[in-house]
């Protein structure tokens, strides 16, 4: 986790590092778990905006998202991987959203049409299909990249000296380790099926 320094005021850091919140949070400690929330909220809420929730929705997806994570608190492995693992699990929560709503509008009738504000489905469907197949491929590299690159997309602002504070890397070793990483997951078997459909 980055040091306190590195939060915006008023923003209070999740403590000294992510698996001390993690088990803190995991054992009951509430402080521990608004801390999670408050830390990690900006992933959840970045990742429905992409999906073009309203506000209702996002709250919806939001709380879901808790929910699990409260459920999955403690058999968490490797709390450094709770961005991505937090980010994968509000994409699924807005998927299941849009095709609660898909199926709510009859599309099939005559005259019907999706409101102007409504993602393609199609759109939302191969955007998820894409980043099942980037789980399951990042599943297959070794745990720096694989940490590295889930970190990467979850938090793409981060400066390479906040990763490296962050993973406990060496702030030169990050480039080389994202270069081998993409290469790496782009060959990876599930990549390689989702880019043959």
């Amino acid at each position: 986790m980055p040091p306190r320094d590195e939060y915006p005021p008023g923003h209070p850091a999740p403590g000294p590092d992510v698996r001390t919140v993690v088990i803190a949070a995991a054992a009951g400690d509430e402080g521990a778990w608004r801390a999670l929330v408050e830390r990690y909220g900006p992933v959840v809420h970045r990742v429905a905006r992409g999906f073009r929730l309203d506000e209702r929705d996002t709250q919806d997806v939001a709380q879901m998202v808790w929910l699990r994570l409260w459920e999955n608190l403690a058999s968490i492995r490797e709390p450094r991987a709770l961005p991505g693992w937090i980010a994968t699990t509000t994409r699924h929560e807005c998927l299941r959203t849009l095709r609660g709503r898909l199926r709510m509008v009859p599309l099939d009738e005559p005259g019907t049409e999706a409101p102007a504000d409504h993602p393609d489905p199609d759109d939302a469907l191969l955007r998820a299909e894409a980043a099942e197949a980037v789980r399951h491929g990042l599943a297959e590299l070794p745990p720096v990249q694989r940490e590295l690159l889930a970190l990467l997309a979850a938090e793409p602002d981060l400066t390479y000296r906040q990763i490296g504070r962050r993973l406990g890397m060496p702030v030169g070793s990050i480039g080389p380790t994202r270069a081998r990483g993409l290469a790496r997951l782009g060959a990876t078997t599930a990549v390689l099926r989702y880019r043959a459909v």
